[in-house]
């Protein structure tokens, strides 16, 4: 499981904006279990999203397909990364810039 940041004044419609991405990004059909909403795809058996226990953070959890091929793999990882870009509204060097800043502090 991972925590995401989510970038400031986007979080008011996170739950409406991680599910859109969701669709736009994978093209899956969306299930919703909980507070969670779950996809699968590609190289990913499970999708699993929600949303922090403070509302300003993405809570991601996956489960990999190990037998996936590499094209796939990139596929999905590509859909993924941008994913999150949407979803955090912060681009993947932001996101690690975040997580070092995070890890720092601890």
């Amino acid at each position: 499981m991972q925590e995401y940041p989510v970038k400031r004044g986007l979080t008011q419609d996170l739950g409406t904006r991680m599910v859109d991405a969701l669709k736009e990004c994978f093209g899956a059909e969306v299930r919703k279990a909980g507070d969670h909403y779950q996809i699968s795809y590609g190289a990913l058996n499970l999708l699993d999203v929600s949303i922090g226990k403070t509302g300003k953070t993405l809570i991601v959890h996956t489960e990999s397909n190990t037998d996936a091929s590499d094209e796939v793999i990139l596929d999905t990882n590509r859909k993924f990364r941008r994913y999150l870009d949407i979803a955090t509204g912060y681009s993947t060097k932001e996101r690690l810039k975040k997580a070092k800043t995070v890890v720092k502090e601890e």
